[in-house]
């Protein structure tokens, strides 16, 4: 008859939380696939050239909705962090030893997209603030 142990929690390993590098890596692919799915609706309302300046117009007056300002931003939020994130890993590649610096190179680019990320957020929120108040 086999008997079953009790496993303590050390057994399992300890629960990993974390590095920055991972959760770059997490984020990298994510605002890849937003920026992909947002390429495809780009082809499609763009397509609808091809139907007349009506259907054109007709699906270009969504934008004037300020959820989809909302989404908007989102969109170049998710191009910076994949743009200044991409940078990053080609430094990397590039030059070997900066992987020894990763902390400071990851604080560093988080900082410029913070930044970065003042003015734009200033801008286009207050775009969709605007067509809330129409």
């Amino acid at each position: 008859m086999a008997v079953r142990s009790r496993k303590s929690k050390s057994d399992y390993g300890s629960i990993y939380k974390g590095h920055e590098s991972q959760w770059s890596w997490i984020l990298h692919r994510i605002t890849g696939v937003a920026v992909i799915l947002f390429l495809f609706a780009h082809v499609i309302d763009t397509a609808a050239v091809g139907w007349g300046p009506d259907a054109y117009n007709r699906i270009t007056a969504a934008y004037e909705n300020p959820i989809v300002r909302l989404l908007e931003y989102g969109l170049v939020v998710a191009v910076l962090y994949h743009s200044l994130n991409g940078l990053k890993i080609t430094l990397i590649d590039f030059f070997p030893r900066l992987v020894r610096r990763i902390r400071p190179i990851s604080i560093a680019f988080t900082t410029v997209f913070v930044l970065t990320l003042i003015p734009i957020t200033w801008i286009m929120l207050g775009q969709a603030w605007d067509l809330l108040q129409k």
